[in-house]
């Protein structure tokens, strides 16, 4: 069952715009991060172009006016990437079901991200700050 669970996450591949975020602005505040990033990170419409196989992730973030990021990992490994912070943060990776499972950790702060499949066109993005303040960004597939 295990073995299923993760060759459904397989399909994660492909190209994802925001559609809308869920409390992202309290989540943003719960990890200390100032009232001008928020506002800006708000006004942010971002892509995920996600290139797996197996294991191997290729994400390219878009942003528009901002600097975009490149991750490159195999689930169960770990990568670093600068937050929205500022702060460079230490990123592991490990499945959880059919979720691909990220903890970041800023030094100051770590944050949990989950990646799933809610459907064959839609990807959600489940974050949850070390104080318990929950949010959600939803994308769907180009």
């Amino acid at each position: 069952k295990q073995w299923y669970q993760r060759r459904v996450a397989i399909t994660a591949g492909g190209n994802w715009k925001l559609h809308k975020s869920e409390n992202f602005e309290d989540f943003l505040k719960s990890i200390d991060v100032g009232l001008l990033k928020r506002q800006a990170a708000k006004m942010v419409s971002s892509e995920h172009h996600i290139v797996q196989d197996g294991d191997k992730m290729s994400v390219t973030v878009v942003a528009t006016g901002q600097k975009g990021k490149q991750q490159e990992y195999s689930v169960g490994g770990s990568f670093s990437e600068q937050e929205v912070t500022g702060d460079t943060a230490e990123v592991s990776t490990e499945w959880d079901g059919a979720r691909i499972k990220e903890i970041h950790n800023a030094g100051d702060f770590t944050y949990t991200l989950l990646r799933e499949l809610q459907d064959e066109n839609t990807m959600v993005l489940h974050l949850e700050s070390p104080k318990g303040t929950q949010a959600k960004r939803i994308y769907k597939k180009m």
